[in-house]
């Protein structure tokens, strides 16, 4: 009896120490819990409560402006507009046609236009939709008025860029645009958010993190319906983004654009002693203000499936073949290589029967006897034919074409730009399956066949014999500068591209006989400047395709050539085959001289040219 009595007080003695237990323990993780909160999370929690009783807006900050070279006046500033927006679930259950028709009533829209933007899927969804750009503030004024009437609408400040300067500049600018979803994935870890505006092409895409501002906040204090209980805002200011400099004269953009007229083409204005691009034309263009408005996509569908693209760059890339200018290349490589006496001449009978092929000289009569320097001056296809397949071969001509820069990367300060194509004898093999043949090296040796290139490739080309064997990479940032204090923050400098060991003597030589092609061979008529002294190198691109007696027009040119390196500017221009045949490349690189260090207008400079009669004869043909 005492010994059950024993057990059963054992037992219970044990309960209550076990449940003793259970309550301190519970007790003691409580306090332990409170302590943290309280004490070691406290901070996190506050800072979660201030957000939540916080509204806060992003505001915008606007992007950096682009100067010309003078940096005088800016050839893009921001403009102050507003973007309006809607929360659908935010607007009370069945009220959406009444907030939507009066909200398209207010932006000067149809109800149609607000409802392809929320369609019925996303009428409960909490996402903000933008709803139409580019609204102006009185706009904003309205609607803030009848605001009780719009629930889930807003607005946001949002500047829209504007283009100063428009035309051909375009294609160096570029222009901006909403953020894409397949742009965030890849830029967010950049910092970049929904909503944000980025360069879509040009500058503005190459320079954008430069470009791009830090946005501000403003924060205010709302009660859990959102409605604002405090009237003094917390604001931390937007900070502009970096002003940039360009090495674009806007005087010699224009001539050139105007020089270029309505030709689809391109040209080129090149600092050979540093690699800065003075003008970088291409035709046709298009205006980048087009893109501010809410059709953007439906403005750059209609550019892209327009005739000639307009949207396409062709000074950097678009390609073609180099034609006769390659011939500079090939004297360099004969000179260079002593494989054929400069003094030595080869009889041009107009044609050469090669391979079961015929191949005709461009003067059908032939030239007679050539040495290398009236060969090259009088552009003739017999002398370089034979001294490519003969005395260079492809190898040869292959390796210096890659010497001058050709069929590689210029560096340029663009997002886009083609290599250009330089062939080989195993390329061949590879991609066509068959041998090359000595017809191939003498097409090659006149810049036809498989050779293309950007009409920036030929500058280079030309900036490498004026600068004896260097060519700088060609570049259009000239200056970083602060926005707030004009300060300089970063100066671009040269940066040599490719550097050759060709002897100077050769270098001398190949100047010499580019002078010579303007004051005794094809150009002596069009590139005649009695002013400047010009040096520089004709070519007629066949074009399979292109209509009868049409060609692509080249001229790749320096000045003057008396002057020192520091001084000369490389001039290139190329008129495609689409347009109606008429020389134009050679008249209209003397006229961009003219204009440049002459100091004159396109009209002044075709006045003093003497070739007012081709302005003439254009017009009466059109």
């Amino acid at each position: 009896m005492a010994g059950g009595l024993n057990s059963d007080s054992v037992e219970r003695n044990g309960k209550i120490v076990i449940l003793t237990l259970i309550v301190i323990f519970t007790f003691v993780a409580y306090t332990l819990k409170l302590f943290s909160l309280q004490g070691l999370e406290g901070e996190s929690y506050q800072r979660q409560s201030r957000t939540i009783s916080s509204q806060v807006n992003t505001i915008a900050a606007q992007r950096g402006e682009i100067f010309d070279r003078n940096a005088t006046l800016p050839m893009v500033i921001n403009s102050d507009s507003f973007a309006v927006d809607l929360i659908p679930a935010e607007i009370p259950a069945g009220h959406y046609d009444a907030v939507a028709t009066k909200l398209a009533s207010f932006l000067g829209i149809t109800k149609r236009e607000i409802d392809r933007k929320v369609p019925q899927r996303s009428r409960r969804s909490y996402a903000q939709i933008e709803i139409r750009v580019n609204i102006p503030f009185e706009t904003i004024a309205n609607i803030a008025e009848n605001i009780n009437d719009l629930p889930g609408v807003s607005w946001r400040s949002k500047p829209i860029r504007n283009y100063v300067e428009t035309g051909s500049i375009a294609h160096v600018i570029g222009y901006v645009g909403d953020i894409t979803k397949e742009e965030i994935n890849v830029m967010y870890n950049q910092g970049y958010k929904a909503n944000a505006i980025v360069g879509k092409t040009g500058i503005e895409k190459q320079y954008d993190s430069l470009l791009q501002g830090v946005p501000g906040r403003e924060m205010r204090t709302v009660d859990v319906r959102g409605h604002i209980i405090d009237d003094r805002p917390i604001v931390e200011p937007p900070q502009m983004g970096k002003n940039l400099v360009l090495t674009i004269d806007t005087r010699i953009q224009e001539l050139a654009e105007q020089t270029l007229g309505n030709r689809v083409g391109a040209a080129v204005v090149l600092k050979p002693s540093n690699g800065e691009v003075l003008a970088l034309v291409s035709y046709p263009y298009y205006d980048q203000n087009l893109f501010n408005n809410d059709d953007a996509s439906a403005q750059y569908n209609k550019l892209a499936t327009s005739p000639n693209n307009p949207l396409l760059n062709r000074a950097v890339n678009a390609v073609y073949p180099p034609a006769s200018t390659f011939k500079t290349i090939m004297a360099a490589a004969l000179l260079a290589e002593k494989a054929f006496p400069a003094e030595k001449k080869i009889e041009c009978t107009g044609r050469i029967d090669y391979g079961g092929r015929r191949f005709n000289c461009h003067v059908r009569w032939g030239h007679g006897w050539l040495d290398l320097k009236n060969a090259l001056a009088q552009s003739c296809d017999v002398y370089f034919w034979v001294t490519g397949r003969d005395n260079l071969g492809v190898d040869r001509i292959s390796s210096y074409a890659k010497e001058f820069g050709f069929g590689q990367p210029l560096g340029i300060d663009l997002p886009a730009q083609s290599d250009g194509f330089v062939p080989t004898a195993q390329w061949k093999e590879r991609r066509y399956h068959s041998t090359w043949l000595g017809g191939d090296t003498m097409n090659m040796s006149i810049g036809q066949g498989y050779t293309l290139v950007t009409p920036l490739h030929v500058a280079n080309m030309i900036a490498m014999v004026v600068n004896g064997g260097k060519i700088y990479r060609p570049h259009l940032l000239k200056e970083v500068r602060d926005p707030a204090t004009n300060e300089l923050l970063e100066e671009i400098k040269p940066q040599i591209l490719h550097e050759s060991n060709i002897d100077d003597t050769v270098w001398k030589e190949v100047q010499q006989d580019l002078r010579y092609v303007i004051t005794d061979g094809t150009a002596q008529y069009p590139m005649n400047n009695k002013k400047i002294k010009l040096a520089g190198k004709t070519g007629t691109a066949e074009v399979n395709g292109a209509k009868k007696d049409h060609w692509h027009s080249w001229m790749a040119a320096y000045g003057p050539y008396d002057a020192p390196v520091e001084e000369q500017l490389v001039v290139v221009v190329l008129v495609e085959a689409v347009n109606d045949w008429e020389w134009w490349a050679p008249y209209a690189t003397n006229i961009i001289f003219q204009g440049i260090f002459q100091n004159q207008t396109y009209e002044q400079a075709i006045e003093e040219l003497g070739f007012k009669y081709l302005q003439k004869a254009r017009a009466r043909a059109e």
